[in-house]
């Protein structure tokens, strides 16, 4: 992106954005590492111990969903909002997601029917009787999104859902979705290494008036002091089948890793740190949410918030680490066509 060309850029990185009717900070917590995705994963007591203390510390926004552990992390949220009260639950923006599980016959379903089923079953995971941002996790292909969005407004008329969201969408879906209902969030991967917000999304949320939530903020790893170890994760770690953490690709990024660890380290930040702020600057309507399972590492997450950068130093940044100089595709061919969103520069 050319930051003198983006008049959205914001070095305010510790104001209050606006999300789903919610004034919320720029970073949340993503809920997903605790259960599902990577390895490492958390028993019950220390998840809810971690989602309990990142509360303690301010954080107000918490994002999970049906498919993480099968229902597990809803759980997991559900027992900590219980115990931190009914005072903090108010203050917080809780969102979870639907239409995508570990069903094998279909773990994409954008079906009325299926959704309206899921709301019900996210709604006693988490011990709540209302969800304030819901998102389609996935776009069905099989199922026009107008429908999908249909079956989740009727939710929000029913009081048991606060807003709609889209995950992993084009801004083309974006547009055919809010004719059918109002969309207050889009949450889809973007980072200084996954730019395809940038390529259609982007301008649709602003259009709209939808917050860009982004996952994945420090490229699954990639982005922080200490990178992980491919060779180590275990066979099910799903970086194993991406293509930017493999062979000579996840050499090269590894080297380009450490000239942005040199940068994080001249503006005196953790990479981490570095790479969230970034995105934070793309807007003051982007979010953050950042997963992990360990405290220390969330610390480093939030810290973004405290970052000061000038328009050069992300001029510097965004020239480093983009699209063209991250190699391997964020997603196989198989990932890939599971999603929805952009996944080439907008020519023109």
């Amino acid at each position: 992106m050319d930051t003198a060309a983006n008049p959205a850029l914001t070095t305010d990185l510790r104001s209050p954005r606006r999300v789903a009717g919610k004034d919320v900070r720029p970073v949340g917590l993503g809920c997903m590492n605790l259960v599902h995705g990577y390895s490492g994963f958390l028993s019950e007591r220390e998840a809810v111990d971690l989602v309990v203390g990142v509360l303690a510390d301010g954080t107000d926004h918490l994002d999970t969903a049906t498919l993480y552990g099968g229902g597990l992390s809803e759980e997991y949220v559900g027992k900590a909002l219980t115990r931190v009260g009914a005072d903090v639950r108010d203050r917080v923006l809780l969102a979870s997601k639907c239409g995508l599980s570990r069903d094998a016959d279909r773990p994409i379903d954008g079906r009325p029917e299926t959704l309206r089923a899921q709301v019900d079953a996210s709604l006693r995971r988490l011990g709540q009787d209302r969800i304030d941002l819901y998102y389609l996790h996935r776009l069905d292909p099989r199922v026009p999104v107008e429908e999908s969005v249909g079956a989740l407004a009727e939710a929000v008329a029913a009081g048991k859902i606060g807003a709609i969201g889209l995950s992993e969408v084009s801004g083309a879906t974006l547009d055919r979705a809010a004719t059918e209902h109002p969309v207050a969030a889009v949450q889809n991967e973007y980072s200084l290494a996954t730019r395809n917000p940038e390529w259609g999304l982007l301008e649709a949320c602003r259009r709209h008036g939808a917050a860009l939530v982004a996952f994945s903020p420090v490229c699954r790893g990639l982005l922080t002091d200490a990178p992980p170890v491919v060779a180590d994760l275990p066979d099910g770690d799903m970086r194993h089948a991406m293509p930017r953490f493999q062979g000579p690709a996840w050499e090269a990024n590894l080297r380009l890793r450490e000239e942005f660890a040199s940068e994080a380290a001249r503006l005196g930040v953790p990479a981490a740190s570095l790479a969230v702020a970034w995105v934070l600057a793309q807007g003051a309507d982007v979010v953050a949410i950042p997963g992990t399972t360990d405290p220390a590492h969330w610390r480093e997450d939030r810290g973004a918030e405290e970052v000061s950068l000038t328009l050069e130093d992300l001029a510097r940044l965004d020239a480093l680490v983009n699209h063209a100089t991250v190699q391997g595709r964020r997603y196989s061919d198989a990932q890939q066509a599971s999603v929805d969103t952009e996944d080439a520069p907008q020519q023109g």
